[in-house]
């Protein structure tokens, strides 16, 4: 699993460590982990022209001896000063020593624009509100230079702890972040900045909760259900329906083929198109008795398709076993009917939705989703997963770990591809998973399925769906 730390928990973190080595000493290690992988990069050192972006902080710092390590390996390291009066000292006399020279940012241009690889060092993870003018206009140049693009720590510009980009930031093609990841870098818009990752390891000593989770293989396969040799299909857990209209049928045949490969035992469909899920499903459970009469669930999924049918979400979210609350349903769920419920409720909205519940901009949404899912969790008092090109989950009531995902890709940006999530995250939830864990485990799977089905090309929903089982293997077989 990966993890991310804020800001404030970084700092008090690096201070603790540098109140026990020599000093300069966890500078040095940084530094060496980055000339490492900018070498790493380049293939070979020698000859290669480097540019670094120094600014004022300890990442103009990190830069500088970084730049000094390549320049004793034979590369040609320009340094351009930002503010050279608050230039980091130590690490500008040892890229002197190492023969290295400087230059001001109105020189630029013709290094940067020759450099096989540029250096961005211009602000910490301290940073906010974007590059300011001279800062912008050398990323700009970076931007359309034929250069590779490392930055230190973090992209410029970017802001550590909400992912949000305000203004002109650094676009990576490689990121090297020390200690541990920054939520920045795990969840968009500035995700898209930072290129590839790559951490150093530094040495901290890192409280044990982090501030956001990304499961990995291994992670998702603990969670994933597996059946035994005395399971039987209502052990398994069976999942309740309650999707679709005389509009939208379809939203219930692909939140029902989510759900079929998603780990519960059988899956039981409420509502208008009982004959539209037999003729593609028949081992569905159909019943047009409601919700309340539809026989024994572990967990229900309402609302992909569901027009304004308030009393179906109505009688669903009046149940004692998990929901998931997906499309129509959200708009026609009462605040208070979720809040009040006893049960684990996932709701999962796109960011359109989030932003009608919330009485938002979308935009305001996108460019600050771990703020907007934290405040849906803590207004509704319910689990809520995110989706977009990186989903995030998080708890009822806001707190803890936020989780992100990133398996999708741009593909699945396709109709009735939320429909399969809500159906895969509903069989979860009915097989006994938590709501973060079922929100999380099956956004990893769904988007795992979603690259396998498109492999670079445009893909349909029921292609996701049938996909998933293939996702599942994969994850299990590591």
């Amino acid at each position: 699993m990966r993890t991310a730390y804020c800001v404030d928990t970084v700092r008090a973190a690096e201070r603790d460590l540098m109140a026990r080595l020599p000093e300069g000493a966890l500078m040095q290690r940084a530094a060496a982990g980055l000339a490492a992988a900018c070498a790493d990069l380049m293939g070979r050192v020698y000859g290669r022209r480097v540019v670094l972006l120094v600014g004022s902080g300890d990442n103009g710092g990190d830069a500088l001896y970084a730049g000094a390590r390549l320049a004793r390996r034979g590369a040609g390291v320009t340094g351009v000063l930002l503010s050279p009066a608050r230039t980091h000292a130590g690490g500008l006399a040892a890229l002197r020593r190492a023969g290295g020279r400087t230059v001001a940012p109105q020189d630029a241009d013709g290094p940067i624009r020759r450099a096989d690889l540029v250096l961005d060092g211009i602000v910490g993870i301290g940073g906010r509100g974007g590059l300011r003018p001279d800062a912008a206009r050398l990323a700009a140049l970076a931007d359309g230079a034929r250069a590779a693009v490392v930055a230190v720590d973090l992209p410029s510009g970017v802001e550590a702890d909400t992912g949000e980009v305000r203004g002109a930031a650094v676009r990576a093609d490689l990121t090297v972040t020390f200690g541990t990841h920054k939520p920045a870098l795990l969840v968009d818009p500035a995700r898209e900045y930072a290129g590839s990752v790559g951490l150093v390891d530094i040495g901290l000593d890192l409280p044990g909760e982090p501030d956001l989770e990304a499961l990995q293989h291994a992670d998702v396969a603990r969670l994933l259900p597996v059946p035994g040799a005395e399971s039987d299909k209502y052990r398994r857990g069976v999942v309740g329906i309650a999707a679709g209209s005389a509009r939208y049928p379809g939203a219930a045949v692909l939140a029902v083929a989510g759900a079929l490969r998603g780990g519960a035992g059988a899956v039981r469909y409420v509502g208008p198109a009982g004959q539209s899920v037999l003729a593609r499903y028949p081992e569905t459970l159909v019943s047009d008795q409601g919700p309340e009469r539809a026989g024994r669930v572990q967990a229900w999924v309402v609302g992909p398709g569901a027009g304004d049918d308030a009393g179906t979400v109505a009688q669903v979210l009046a149940s004692d076993v998990p929901v998931l609350i997906d499309a129509d349903g959200l708009r026609l769920a009462e605040v208070g009917a979720v809040r009040g419920r006893t049960a684990p409720t996932l709701m999962t909205p796109h960011a359109g939705e989030a932003a009608a519940l919330l009485g938002v901009a979308r935009e305001e949404v996108e460019a600050g989703r771990l703020a907007a899912v934290r405040e849906l969790a803590g207004r509704y008092g319910a689990a809520v997963l995110l989706k977009g090109a990186t989903t995030v989950v998080a708890a009822a009531g806001g707190g803890g770990a936020v989780r992100v995902n990133a398996t999708g890709t741009p593909w699945l940006a396709t109709a009735g591809s939320g429909d399969v999530l809500s159906g895969v995250a509903g069989s979860l939830l009915a097989s006994g998973l938590p709501a973060v864990d079922a929100g999380s485990a099956g956004a990893y799977l769904h988007g795992l399925a979603g690259r396998f089905a498109a492999a670079g090309a445009p893909v349909g929903a029921h292609e996701v769906a049938e996909a998933v089982a293939g996702a599942w293997r994969d994850v299990v077989r590591g």
